[in-house]
């Protein structure tokens, strides 16, 4: 453990993440939000002057590599610490009276949940809802990824750091460097981001509008700058721009650069993006099938808002067209189910992930094969490679500790008297970084009436949920400290 190089760590990225509440501060400055500005600009100071001092007093600390559990801890305290100073403009401006209820809002945001505490969002000063949105963009690639791109050039290494925040089983190099890799992910990112921005413009947004709902589909994160979501706009241009890139946003990155780099073939044969949009495709059916004749009249009508709501749910964005507890029962289970699946590794969605899914499934097929011949040999391949027992033996662990934790947080919801359907969708959709669930979180909801301890307790979930449990939980085993 190397406690004085993470301070140091810790100190470059609270610089990084000053420079970008600089925009918000200066919306607030533009727009004359006093209290906005203030907030900002004390934030800033404090977290600027603080993480100065630390860099000069630590400026001759260098290290080429940081251990495996440096880098867990690292990953965990930032996401945490990052939450702590992006909760102070919400609390010091009173937007947020609350300090919980602030910490809550901006962990969600940085987690990409979009589970929010706000009744009237459209109340908010625009500077404040763009850093609410902000926190989503952020903490889609993921604060340590940007910071990958930049440490090496105060000598400290990074291949740690990302692979223990990139979600997902696997982590691919899309260079031999880590750093070039950090650097073409978010190129990537900003790419898609700009492209979604333009194309709402295009469909009667303004540029707040759309920059900020474009901050909230790449990051799969949900947060909206209305009360009603993206139904305020109630356009069939702007759902289905937003439907495609929270499809986009839920794939592989790799497969992105992969598919701007003119490498179809190994698109094209991806096992898992298979699986993610037949799961789609079929989902998508099951409910406009449901909504035929029952919610809506036309096929056209129960297509856009099945789509549209199966990809908010599915890759874990949140985004509400329409609220789908009003649907029948048929459509709503499957929205339920699409809770368990998540978008795809090393995507910015949360979840269990389609690739987990597919290990388990053909391990499974496995398994009975071996029942009907005890002597074969099955081999579990993805994507024409085969996968090794170590991962399926990962997978299946992983399998255990989402379950644990599910409960753990359903029983700690119910503890206050909550219902079951709210106690257990709470935990789905905080630990899946979804946001909206059924019951009293349902899409037209919030999370406002929760007990102060239980805001804390979903706040954990989404924090373990967005780091994919293991980096999170294996810092409370003794093991971990010990050496």
């Amino acid at each position: 453990m190397n406690p004085l190089m993470l301070i140091k760590i810790i100190s470059i990225l609270f610089i990084i993440l000053s420079g970008f509440m600089a925009v918000p501060a200066g919306i607030a400055l533009f727009c004359r939000e006093a209290l906005p500005f203030v907030a900002f600009a004390e934030t800033i100071g404090v977290t600027v002057l603080v993480s100065s001092v630390a860099l000069i007093l630590l400026r001759k600390k260098r290290a080429d590599t940081l251990s495996t559990r440096d880098g867990f801890l690292m990953v965990t305290m930032t996401w945490v610490m990052a939450s702590i100073i992006g909760a102070l403009p919400f609390y010091l401006s009173g937007a947020i009276p609350s300090y919980t209820d602030a910490f809550f809002e901006t962990m969600s945001g940085f987690s990409t949940t979009g589970a929010s505490i706000l009744t009237n969002i459209e109340i908010l000063p625009r500077s404040m809802l763009f850093w609410r949105s902000l926190t989503h963009w952020l903490g889609g690639m993921g604060i340590v990824v940007l910071a990958v791109a930049i440490l090496p050039l105060m000598g400290i290494g990074g291949l740690q750091l990302i692979n223990a925040e990139a979600p997902g089983p696997t982590v691919d190099r899309l260079t031999p460097r880590i750093t070039a890799t950090a650097k073409l992910l978010w190129l990537i990112y900003i790419g898609f981001t700009v492209a979604e921005t333009l194309l709402l413009m295009a469909g009667g947004m303004d540029l707040f509008d759309a920059t900020t709902h474009a901050f909230g589909t790449m990051a799969t994160g949900g947060f909206s700058v209305k009360n009603r979501g993206v139904g305020h706009y109630d356009s069939r241009f702007i759902e289905g721009v937003i439907t495609l890139f929270m499809l986009i946003a839920g794939i592989n990155f790799t497969l992105h650069y992969r598919l701007l780099t003119g490498r179809l073939r190994r698109v094209a044969r991806d096992s898992e993006l298979k699986a993610y949009f037949l799961i789609f495709v079929t989902m998508t059916a099951a409910v406009a099938f449901s909504l035929h004749g029952t919610s809506y009249a036309t096929v056209g009508e129960c297509l856009r808002y099945a789509s549209s709501q199966a990809a908010s749910i599915m890759t874990t964005t949140g985004f509400s067209s329409a609220d789908f507890e009003q649907w029948a029962l048929l459509g709503q289970i499957m929205l339920f189910v699409l809770m368990f699946v998540g978008g795809c590794a090393g995507s910015t969605g949360g979840g269990v992930k389609v690739m987990r899914l597919v290990i388990l499934f053909k391990q499974a097929i496995n398994e009975m094969r071996l029942l009907i011949h005890p002597r074969g040999i099955f081999t579990l391949k993805m994507s024409g490679s085969m996968v090794r027992k170590n991962t399926v033996y990962a997978v299946s662990g992983f399998f255990f500790l989402y379950a644990a934790v599910l409960l753990a947080v359903t029983i700690i919801v119910a503890s206050a008297g909550h219902d079951i359907t709210t106690s257990f969708t709470t935990a789905l959709a905080t630990v899946g970084n979804i946001g909206p669930g059924f019951g009293k979180i349902g899409p037209a909801e919030h999370y406002a009436f929760y007990e102060g301890y239980i805001k804390w307790a979903l706040s954990f979930a989404m924090l373990a949920g967005r780091l994919e449990l293991y980096t999170v939980l294996v810092i409370f085993l003794p093991r971990f400290w010990r050496g």
